[in-house]
C-alpha cells in the first residue's frame, strides 16, 4: 500500500473511530449495536494498516529527524494505548489499578485528538484521482471485509450496544459510584432538601409517600460497566400532573451540583424519580435523596441529587449531546 493511500486510509479510519466512539457513548439501546460494530471494525483496520504506516513514519523520521517527529510519536503512543485498552475491554478486562479500562481508552482517545488535528494540518493528505481507482477500492474492500470478519470472530465480553461489563447487579453496595467529569458527591441534608416542580415544593417525606412504582432497570455507564438494579420511586408524569403538558416540548431535570439533562415531554411516563435502590434509601454516592431512572439511556442521563424538574417549550435536543460539566 503506497504512502499516500496509507495516510489517507488512516485519516478515514481515525475519523471513523472518533465518530463511532462518540455514538457508542451517546446511544443506550436499539440501533446502538451499529456504532459498536463499526468501532470494532475500524480498530482492527487501524491495526492492519499499522505496518505500512510504520514504513512511512520511518522515512519521515530519516528526512526530518527525531526531534521533529516527537508530536507524531506522541500521537502514535496514544493511539496504541487506545487500541490496547479497547481490545482489553472487549476481552473482559475491567480495571487498571483504581481506574476503569474504558476510562483509559476514552482518555487516550481524547488526548490524541488535538495531536491528530495538528498532524492533519501540518501534513495534509490531498486525495488524488488514483486514490479512488479500482485497485485502491479493492484494497479498501479487502481491508473492510477482513476487519469485519475478525470483529465477529474475536471473543468478546460484556452486553448491550456498548459491550459494557457487569458490576454489582442487584447489589447496590457493589455498584460503582461515578459522576460526570468534575462533579463531586454533595452533602445533602435530607430534612432540609426540597424538590421543586413548577410552583410545588416537595419534602423528602412527602415524596416518599408518593412512591408507588417499582422496576428493574439497567444502569449502563459510559465508564464501561452496567448493573441491573431494583428501583422504587415516582413516575415524572405524576409529579408533573399539575403542569400544562399540552404545550410542553421538553422536561429538564436539574441536580444540586448544577448538572442537568433535558428529555422529550413524551418520555414523562417512562422516567422515574427514584428514592430507593434495592429496597433501601439511596446512598449519597448513588444520588440521595432522589435520582432519575431513565431506562434504555446511558448513565449520564440518570441525573443524581435531583432538586428541580421543569417543563418548557424548548426542544429536548437543544442541549450539548454530552454534558459539558
Amino acid at each position: 500500500m503506497a504512502g499516500q493511500r496509507t495516510n489517507l486510509a488512516l485519516l478515514v479510519l481515525m475519523v471513523g473511530a472518533f465518530t463511532s466512539g462518540m455514538l457508542m457513548w451517546l446511544v443506550g439501546s436499539g440501533w446502538g449495536w451499529w456504532p459498536t460494530a463499526a468501532h470494532g471494525v475500524v480498530g482492527i483496520a487501524i491495526v492492519a494498516v499499522a505496518p505500512w504506516k510504520s514504513v512511512v513514519a520511518r522515512r519521515g523520521i530519516r528526512r526530518r529527524g527525531v526531534a521533529a517527529a516527537v508530536p507524531a510519536l506522541g500521537l502514535a503512543s496514544l493511539v496504541l494505548l487506545a487500541l490496547i485498552t479497547g481490545f482489553v475491554h472487549r476481552a473482559g478486562g475491567r480495571d487498571v489499578g483504581s481506574v476503569l479500562v474504558m476510562q483509559v481508552h476514552v482518555g487516550a482517545a481524547l488526548a490524541a485528538l488535538p495531536l491528530a488535528l495538528w498532524h492533519v494540518v501540518s501534513r495534509p493528505v490531498r486525495p488524488r484521482a488514483a486514490d479512488l481507482g479500482r485497485r485502491a477500492l479493492l484494497q479498501g474492500a479487502v481491508l473492510a471485509g477482513g476487519s469485519g470478519a475478525l470483529t465477529i470472530a474475536l471473543p468478546q465480553a460484556g452486553r448491550g450496544p456498548a459491550r459494557s461489563l457487569e458490576r454489582g447487579s442487584f447489589q447496590p453496595a457493589a455498584m460503582p459510584v461515578t459522576q460526570w467529569l468534575w462533579d463531586d458527591v454533595p452533602v445533602i441534608d435530607g430534612e432540609g432538601w426540597r424538590l421543586h416542580v413548577g410552583d410545588r415544593r416537595w419534602s423528602r417525606e412527602e415524596l416518599e409517600r408518593l412512591v408507588d412504582t417499582e422496576l428493574v432497570a439497567t444502569l449502563d455507564c459510559t465508564g464501561g460497566w452496567f448493573a441491573h438494579q431494583r428501583w422504587a420511586g415516582v413516575p415524572l408524569d405524576r409529579l408533573l400532573a399539575a403542569a400544562d403538558m399540552s404545550v410542553a416540548r421538553s422536561i429538564e431535570v436539574r441536580s444540586a451540583t448544577g448538572y442537568r439533562r433535558r428529555f422529550p415531554a413524551r418520555d414523562a411516563p417512562t422516567l422515574v424519580l427514584a428514592t430507593q435502590l434495592g429496597g433501601e434509601p439511596l446512598s449519597a454516592g448513588h444520588g440521595f435523596p432522589a435520582r432519575l431512572v431513565a431506562p434504555n439511556r446511558r448513565g449520564f442521563w440518570w441525573v443524581k441529587w435531583v432538586t428541580e424538574i421543569a417543563v418548557d417549550d424548548e426542544p429536548w435536543w437543544w442541549q450539548p449531546p454530552f454534558p459539558l460539566s
